[in-house]
């Protein structure tokens, strides 16, 4: 049983910062933590063509490509596998700002992360297989009915399927902490998650995302 369940779409970068968070307090703490998925392009269907134009459209699309591949990865891998390859895909998409390559040879691309990740590159034949569809929408759908739909990525959940299961958007965080600072607040979100009662806790006001 995984101590954190973390949904995460690759394209996001405020997703990429929560998610190098949890890995710096999972080698810290020694947790375990299962890598599922939720679709920015599933989250925004429907949005019309005016406040959701064709870049948006074509980013949601990378993130999709790269969830089919994970969700191969995860049947024929396993969980360790699907969070070295987001890893990889993180790394290249965020902090090395080659997030737009995918848009113009996705199998190009991710079989290069899958080589990074020491994955099968011949997997990145799956960005286009539609069948990982349902998985990657069943993934989400879960996600949002533990936390409502008003929200975006990531979401994790604390001690899932136990008797203080609890889950929450975010938190959206500007920059990766690090060592002693990574606990303190992984302590605070846990205790705030696990509060009975406790709905939200917001401020809009946010900084430029920061990878190092």
């Amino acid at each position: 049983m995984a101590d954190l369940e973390f949904f995460f779409d690759p394209v996001c970068p405020w997703a990429w910062i929560t998610s190098r968070w949890v890995v710096e307090v999972q080698q810290q703490r020694h947790y375990t933590v299962h890598w599922r998925f939720i679709s920015l392009k599933m989250i925004n269907e429907g949005r019309d063509q005016e406040s959701y134009d064709d870049g948006y459209r074509a980013v949601h699309m990378a993130g999709l490509y790269t969830h089919r591949v994970c969700d191969e990865v995860r049947m024929q891998h396993g969980n360790d596998a699907v969070g070295a390859l987001y890893t990889a895909i993180g790394t290249a998409f965020h902090p090395d700002g080659r997030r737009p390559e995918i848009t113009d040879e996705p199998v190009a691309f991710i079989a290069e992360m899958l080589s990074v990740a020491g994955l099968p590159n011949e997997l990145a034949a799956h960005a286009f297989d539609e069948s990982h569809d349902a998985y990657v929408r069943e993934d989400t759908e879960t996600a949002l009915a533990r936390t409502g739909r008003d929200v975006g990525t990531p979401i994790i959940t604390f001690h899932p399927d136990t008797d203080n299961e609890a889950s929450f958007f975010g938190p959206v965080i500007a920059s990766i902490p690090r060592g002693a600072a990574a606990t303190k607040l992984w302590d605070a979100i846990e205790s705030i998650a696990t509060t009975s009662g406790m709905a939200e806790l917001k401020r809009s006001l946010r900084s430029r995302p920061r990878f190092d």
